[in-house]
């Protein structure tokens, strides 16, 4: 009987999974004793990260986007057709058309999504680059600014954890750029003491913001947001004035999750080293739809997704796990327009940023190049 994977969400993290798993069992396709099906929900791949340089014209928009169909191994049968319902107690999947899949081993794949609309004003009175509609108007507004106080405000939980630094490094660059950094004062908000999660990451930031005259704000969890009196709140009842405010919106898993009373919020409680479900032993989570504390990010999602492959090749081939999930993240951090720099870190090792230097923003440049092949699962 031929053994079906199917994997749900047509992101980055399922496409890896599908790429490299089909060519770990192709025999075991041609013999029809596997199978491999996605379902997704847009009939073209985003790279996401690339939205970052859409604010400042520094990427065309066509070089986002690809036809999902030409990003998966043709071997893979791809339906636009959102799921609705994931059962995992019966093992069924059920979509937007009201079809329904079995499955032996399921791959979560769901990704996370801006929550504007849980801050009251934010939808009305904020800027973000998190969605390609937020990218424009960015864009559109900045061109416009002639000067004032720009509040770059982090809420959690968010995807891309460095993001919200880089953002703030280039918007200095920007405006340095066109001659005008005089009259612009950067605030930078973060809900906890310090200015990021991870530790080491804050102690490296604070002198590099005071180095840059960026001021900031920290236990700065966000209440409301006042486009009228162009005002920002807080629930430590700080309030802060804008002209400009951009904003990393709260993020949430995906609605499906929440519907199937698969984890609060849309996260999946997941087994940090295996990435099953917790309690099951055939249904993976990968990528941004995980609960595991680590970052949402690009290269947690490839790794988790190299992790799995492994996994579902030996078990569908040898019935017997593989590997653990280390915990492996690496992010490159832009610091301006010009240069970056970069961490990587696992469950056993901390984050160390190295200096900035021109290379690093290369070596980040070539990647956004590089995704679809990574997105292919040969990188």
């Amino acid at each position: 009987m031929t053994k079906r994977v199917l994997i749900v969400g047509g992101g980055l993290a399922g496409t890896i999974v599908a790429n490299g798993l089909v060519r770990q069992v192709a025999e075991e396709i041609r013999s029809n004793e596997v199978s491999i099906t996605m379902l997704g929900a847009e009939e073209t791949h985003m790279y996401q990260p690339g939205l970052l340089y859409v604010p400042f014209g520094r990427i065309r928009e066509k070089e986002l986007f690809r036809d999902q169909r030409k990003v998966l191994d043709r071997r893979i049968p791809f339906h636009v057709d959102p799921a609705t319902n994931i059962d995992i107690e019966k093992k069924e999947v059920t979509t937007a058309s009201g079809k329904s899949f079995g499955y032996d081993y399921l791959v979560i794949a769901t990704g996370s999504r801006i929550r504007p609309d849980n801050v009251p004003g934010m939808e009305e009175g904020a800027h973000w680059f998190y969605d390609l509609d937020g990218a424009r108007k960015m864009r559109d507004a900045l061109d416009a600014f002639e000067g004032g106080k720009i509040v770059v405000n982090v809420n959690a939980p968010h995807k891309c954890p460095v993001a919200p630094l880089e953002i703030t490094f280039m918007l200095r660059d920007y405006f340095q750029g066109r001659g005008m950094l005089d009259k612009v004062e950067i605030t930078y908000t973060y809900p906890i003491g310090r200015l990021h999660a991870l530790e080491p990451v804050a102690m490296w930031t604070q002198p590099e913001f005071d180095k840059a005259g960026i001021k900031y704000e920290t236990f700065f969890n966000t209440k409301s947001v006042d486009p009228k009196k162009k005002k920002i709140h807080s629930e430590e009842d700080v309030t802060l004035d804008y002209d400009m405010l951009v904003t990393i919106p709260p993020h949430s898993g995906a609605q499906v999750i929440e519907d199937s009373d698969l984890g609060a919020g849309g996260w999946v409680p997941t087994e940090r080293e295996t990435l099953f479900v917790e309690g099951k032993t055939d249904v993976f989570v990968v990528g941004d739809t995980t609960n595991i504390p680590i970052s949402k990010a690009g290269s947690t999602a490839h790794f988790e997704a190299d992790t799995i492959i492994d996994n579902l090749a030996s078990l569908l081939t040898e019935g017997r796990f593989a590997r653990k999930y280390d915990g492996k993240v690496f992010c490159f951090i832009e610091t301006g327009l010009k240069d970056g720099t970069y961490v990587w870190f696992d469950y056993n090792t901390p984050p160390n940023p190295g200096p900035p230097s021109q290379m690093v923003h290369w070596f980040k440049l070539a990647y956004n190049r590089l995704y679809w092949l990574s997105a292919r699962g040969l990188l």
